[in-house]
């Protein structure tokens, strides 16, 4: 999955330029009367909006189609709080009960900051940073929420309150640390807060597919807890499990959608997943995979489940996620070359050949329009996903990649060239990063989702990487599918396609990535933070090495004009070189699973911060005011009615994100 790094340089935009056709009427109108990008900035954060380009064009049973998919992600919403931390939904009711209390608020200043640590919550889905995972901490003191929770009848567990104020007891939501026992140091609720690292890989140990060469997601839906009797055991989310509330509300949206499901495959699918849910039977959960993976036709997909390990410290339990989806038609035809020609770009990889696979299965290349997002795609959102996961079922019935266009082209609309501006080193660098920097963009997202994320296989009897690499293995895997597409991008087979004229994309993007990797990103950090976040990690773990592995040749230079670091690539071939052979060693780490060589990769170059760097980076880009982080409102979808019944869906375009926000609580 590839992750959004918070503001782009440029124009990055899936629906830009290079397809000026693809906007409806509707959009058309939307743009002319200024359509308004960004709502509002708080803390780190900005809040944006997004279209849903040809919405229209489908039918009114495609609409309500969508619509029940939506609705079963908003009916799963509060999962994600549960799992993110187990007082998180105990502290976002009782602010919003508060605020609700106060329709007009509060005279006292300390009411400002009440109410962006709220809205900080509705974006991290929690207390913890959504990027950083260190705890969030509050503006305003006890005494002022005691002093509201009383006339607001709010009683807050003393745990709870601990956990607001605090800032000692469970500090981070999520702890990789290599020095520390991942599991007891990090808050996230998928273990009890007294169970340890050595106890959790001891007891799936034992915990054994029956299939090694079809190995089920074991533990993937089940949060581990200490039995009676001390022993550990699994609490599975299901319709009878935990979760249940939740999971009979996301069962009942997606029994309405499969009544309206656009074709027989689509409806097969959402049986399996109904099932799985009803169940959690993780072997119905591949079962649903392989199913969903071959229903590629029709315009509506999505995504719905327990699916990205992030934040598990131990990379197997998944957090809860949706997005709908529509099919952008125009765009992904122009990118369908990618996923046609898979199998060369396997052949040709700069991996071992004894770790290549000898045929890629059905790799199915889209450009979406999301529909709505929920759990842990929102508010923040991944701008591409590849699924399924499961390496097996990847090798043998193939993969799902999708770029969610009408985000990146919000992205896009709310952008300035402040970032640009400050941290590109010369006129022509800024000039090269407008005129290919989307394109750029767009292909290393292409060749990250779509080749990336289905290259390589393991060696035979290798356990899969959240056994073997643990802690380290979703900064590796993500590192290994932006190598992939940095290799590639700047290869001859690109023009040949037709996907670009010349290199000046690879240059823009090669610019981009060492410029982010190396400097800008760090802007997400506070002073003294090493870096935790798995996307974070991998980009300096690739710029870093990158950067020392040239040195003697001086392929990356480090330059300082004027007192500001600037990083310039002097050599772009050299680069591509380099950057195939970190891709050659990190396949050949999850292949073997070499947990200690993929320990060092990433402690030695992904996880410090240069302070004295940092500290330039924090005090160039504060001067510019764009906040670093970037999420966004969803569309409303209203049902219309006809008595009873639901005979179509329009779309509304809310401007409130913490409306939104109280609705959402609302409806549960």
């Amino acid at each position: 999955m590839l992750k959004k790094i918070g503001l782009p340089l440029i124009a990055i935009s899936l629906l830009g330029a290079c397809t000026p056709n693809d906007h409806n009427t509707q959009d058309k109108k939307m743009e002319k009367e200024k359509f308004q990008w960004q709502t509002e900035q708080f803390a780190d954060i900005r809040i944006l909006r997004y279209q849903i380009p040809g919405w229209e064009k489908l039918t009114s049973q495609q609409r309500i189609y969508a619509y029940h998919l939506t609705q079963a992600g908003h009916a799963g919403r509060d999962i994600i709080y549960d799992q993110n931390y187990r007082h998180n939904l105990e502290i976002r009711k009782a602010l919003e009960t508060i605020v609700r209390a106060n329709p007009d608020g509060d005279q006292d200043p300390q009411w400002k900051d009440l109410m962006t640590y709220l809205k900080r919550i509705w974006f991290s889905n929690g207390i913890h940073h959504h990027y950083s995972n260190l705890k969030f901490k509050p503006g305003f003191s006890e005494a002022y929420f005691e002093k509201l929770a009383k006339s607001s009848g709010v009683n807050l567990s003393q745990e709870a309150k601990q956990a607001i104020f605090d800032p000692q007891f469970d500090a981070k939501k999520v702890n990789k640390s290599g020095d520390l026992d991942v599991v007891y140091n990090s808050a996230v609720n998928f273990y009890d807060a007294d169970i340890t690292q050595e106890e959790v890989e001891a007891y799936y140990l034992n915990q054994q597919p029956e299939d090694p060469l079809k190995p089920t997601s074991i533990g993937i839906n089940t949060t581990l807890v200490r039995g009676e009797n001390g022993e550990l055991v699994e609490e599975p989310w299901s319709l009878n499990g935990r979760y249940s509330e939740q999971i009979a509300n996301i069962i009942s949206h997606l029994s309405e959608a499969q009544k309206v499901a656009e074709n027989e495959k689509q409806t097969e699918a959402l049986g399996i997943l109904i099932e799985y849910y009803k169940t959690g039977d993780v072997k119905l959960w591949d079962d649903y995979n392989i199913a969903w993976v071959s229903a590629t036709e029709g315009d509506v997909d999505y995504i719905n489940g327990f699916i990205e390990v992030y934040n598990d410290p131990m990379g197997r339990k998944a957090s809860f996620e949706t997005i709908v989806q529509v099919q952008d038609l125009e765009a992904s035809e122009q990118l369908s070359t990618v996923s046609n020609n898979v199998q060369w770009f396997e052949d040709h990889s700069s991996i071992s050949d004894e770790y290549k696979k000898q045929n890629v299965k059905g790799v199915s290349y889209k450009i979406i329009n999301a529909v709505g997002e929920a759990g842990d795609a929102s508010p923040s959102t991944p701008i591409g996903v590849n699924l399924p996961n499961a390496n097996w079922i990847r090798e043998a019935h193939g993969s799902k990649s999708i770029s969610l266009g009408n985000i990146e082209h919000a992205y896009e609309k709310a952008a300035g060239k402040g970032l640009l501006s400050e941290f590109a080193f010369s006129s022509e660098e800024r000039e090269i990063a407008e005129k290919y920097g989307d394109l750029g963009s767009r292909l290393h997202t292409a060749l990250h989702e779509v080749v990336g994320h289905a290259s390589g296989k393991l060696a035979p009897g290798v356990k899969p990487p959240s056994e073997t690499l643990k802690n380290y293995a979703s900064t590796l895997e993500e590192a290994r599918a932006d190598l992939v597409a940095l290799f590639f991008i700047r290869n001859q087979k690109m023009i040949d396609l037709g996907l670009m004229e010349d290199f000046g994309p690879a240059r823009a993007e090669y610019d981009s990535y060492i410029r982010n990797g190396m400097m800008l990103q760090l802007r997400r950090l506070n002073p003294g933070e090493d870096i935790e976040e798995d996307h974070m990690r991998n980009r300096q773990l690739v710029a870093s090495w990158a950067f020392e592995k040239g040195l003697s040749d001086n392929v990356i230079e480090k330059k300082v004009l004027d007192g500001k670091t600037y990083f310039v690539i002097n050599d772009y071939d050299k680069l591509q070189v380099l950057f195939g052979q970190l891709l050659k060693e990190i396949q050949r780490i999850k292949s073997e699973g070499d947990f200690e060589a993929g320990k060092n990769l990433v402690e030695t170059y992904g996880v410090k911060v240069d302070p004295e760097l940092h500290a330039e980076v924090l005090k160039r880009s504060d001067k510019l005011n764009i906040a670093p982080y970037a999420g966004f409102i969803n569309p409303k979808l209203v049902p219309i009615m006809e008595g009873e019944k639901i005979i179509d869906i329009q779309v509304e375009y809310p401007l409130d994100f913490s409306t939104q926000h109280l609705e959402y609580s609302n409806s549960k």
